[in-house]
Order: structure tokens, then C-alpha cells, then sequence
């Protein structure tokens, strides 16, 4: 309490630049990236720019929300991890209190805002993915299993569904599909980062897989889930044409090879930079999904099955 107390005085600006922060905008922008590639493709074209702006605004309010909630609970976490040190409640920026309840209150905005503008559908869905990420991945997963970002990603998948949903009012198999790049690029995107930070999960007490195992093991695995994401995205095929195609092989190919490139300087013994690689992973899938969102608009004739 007394540390809630002692908080010292801030400006209006750097008050509202602390919840800001408490949202974690740069993730944010990464969870829209991949709606809008698929309300393009579920509308075989452009939607309503109105409904777009109404998805991408709930989805938001909705990532904000378990982006508080989170920093509320991994408040401990943060305060000892160089990466994190800088988030609003890990120096006392902004009480706990307030940011627990800044956190629910947009999740109740982004449900409501989904409900009134959108559809009951896109609405649960928000909310659940709220609810896994905090429930399931912040308090159940994160601090026990190695597996943690594995099965915890899955909130980063939804923004796919959301938008899918916005558009045709239900949840067919390329969403699903779309859902699966991101479960499969989230590890390696996610390993790689915490490779550079392992000395600060493990002071943290957080078992990442980085922490548990060894460097070539990880690497090992950043290159299986980087060949199963490449096989996931050409797996769009009978939505597309031949431009998102090419695009997903190339762009495939050479993430592919740069997570081999990492296994092997790892296998030998070399100094890495797996950051590289972190970045790298960011650009391919924003490859892959302005492939997608390209192909969609356009509008070519799509390869369909080939039976």
C-alpha cells in the first residue's frame, strides 16, 4: 500500500502515456496487422471501411484490456526483468489498483462496442480471448510449463477469427487456417526473443523454453515450427491465386533457411543474434498477410482444389 501511496506526482501527459503503455501499443499493432488481411479475404474484396474501422477498434479495446490485465498480474515479473522494467506498474507509474480497473473496463467497452457495432459472435470471441490469455496463459501457463507460449499464443491467433467473424457472421476453415500460421510462428518468433533474454526470464523464475533447455534444442524446434508455419500459410492455396502463393512460397523459403542458419551457427558453437531472427520473423509475416490482403482486393482467379 505504501507503495501506491508514495507514487510520485506526474503530469496529465505522462499519466495518460503510462495507460497507453499499460495496452503494450507495439503488440497491438501486430494483432491488426493480421485482421484486416482477414476480413479482406472473407469478403473476397474490400468491406465497409465502416466495418473495418469498427473491427480494429474493438479488437483494440479488446487487446488493451488483457494487455492491462496482464501487467496487473505480472507486475512482480516485470519490476525484475530488464526487458520490462520500463512498464508503467513495474517502476509505480500508475497504481495497481487503476490498472486493474482500466484493464476490465475495456474489456467491457470492447464487448459492448462488439455487440452494438458488430455481431454477439465477434463479441464472445473478444471476450474469451481475454479470458484465455489472462486465465490460461498469465496465471496457468506462464510461471508452470515450458509450453507456456505454445498453448498461450493462442490468444494472439484470434484477431484472425474476430475479423473473420465480423465479416460473415461465422468462422469457416481458412480462418482457422489463418489462426494456425500464428500458432506456429508465435514460438520460434517467441523463443528467439526470450533466447536474448534468458537471463532475465530465469532471474524472473520464468521457465521459457530457453531456460529449460539448451540452444541447440530451441533452435531445433524455432526450425520445426518455422517449416510447419510455411506449410500452414500454403495451405490458403485454394483461396487464393497464384499471387499469394508465390508470395507465401518466397517469403516461406527464406524464413525457413534463416531458422536453419540459426540451428547451424548454434550447433557450432558460434555467437548468435537471435534478434535478428526476432525481427526477421515480424517481417515474414507481415509478408505473408499483406500477400494475403493484396490477393484478396485484386482479385485474381483463385486456384481452387485440385480435385
Amino acid at each position: 500500500m505504501s507503495a501506491v501511496l508514495e507514487a510520485p506526482n506526474r503530469t496529465p501527459r505522462q499519466v495518460v502515456g503510462a495507460y497507453v503503455a499499460l495496452t503494450k501499443p507495439r503488440v497491438i499493432e501486430l494483432l491488426l496487422i493480421t485482421t484486416i488481411p482477414a476480413m479482406l479475404l472473407a469478403q473476397h474484396g474490400l468491406p465497409p471501411l465502416w466495418l473495418i474501422a469498427c473491427t480494429l477498434t474493438g479488437g483494440t479495446l479488446a487487446a488493451g484490456s488483457a494487455n492491462a490485465l496482464n501487467c496487473f498480474i505480472d507486475a512482480d515479473i516485470d519490476s525484475v526483468m530488464k526487458r520490462t522494467a520500463a512498464r508503467p506498474l513495474a517502476h509505480n507509474a500508475i497504481p495497481p489498483r487503476n490498472a486493474l480497473i482500466f484493464g476490465v473496463v475495456l474489456g467491457i467497452v470492447s464487448f459492448a462496442f462488439f455487440l452494438i457495432f458488430i455481431n454477439l459472435m465477434s463479441a464472445v470471441f473478444a471476450v474469451a480471448t481475454i479470458l484465455f490469455y489472462i486465465f490460461v496463459y498469465t496465471l496457468v501457463l506462464k510461471r508452470r510449463t515450458s509450453q507456456n507460449i505454445i498453448w498461450g499464443g493462442m490468444a494472439g491467433c484470434m484477431p484472425v477469427i474476430i475479423g473473420w467473424s465480423a465479416v460473415t457472421g461465422t468462422v469457416e476453415w481458412p480462418a482457422l487456417v489463418m489462426f494456425g500460421v500464428i500458432f506456429f510462428w508465435t514460438p520460434p518468433h517467441t523463443w528467439a526473443l526470450a533466447m536474448k533474454f534468458k537471463e532475465d526470464y530465469a532471474r524472473a523464475g520464468v521457465p521459457m523454453l530457453p531456460v529449460v533447455a539448451t540452444a541447440a534444442q530451441v533452435t531445433r524446434q524455432i526450425v520445426i515450427y518455422s517449416w510447419i508455419t510455411v506449410v500452414c500459410t500454403l495451405a490458403l492455396a485454394p483461396v487464393t491465386s497464384w499471387l499469394y502463393v508465390a508470395v507465401a512460397a518466397a517469403s516461406g523459403l527464406w524464413f525457413a533457411i534463416f531458422a536453419h542458419k540459426l540451428h547451424n551457427v548454434v550447433r557450432r558453437g558460434g555467437s548468435t543474434n537471435t534478434m535478428k531472427f526476432f525481427h526477421m520473423s515480424n517481417l515474414y509475416l507481415m509478408l505473408v498477410f499483406c500477400g494475403l490482403a493484396v490477393d484478396a482486393v485484386v482479385g485474381l482467379p483463385v486456384l481452387g482444389w485440385p480435385f
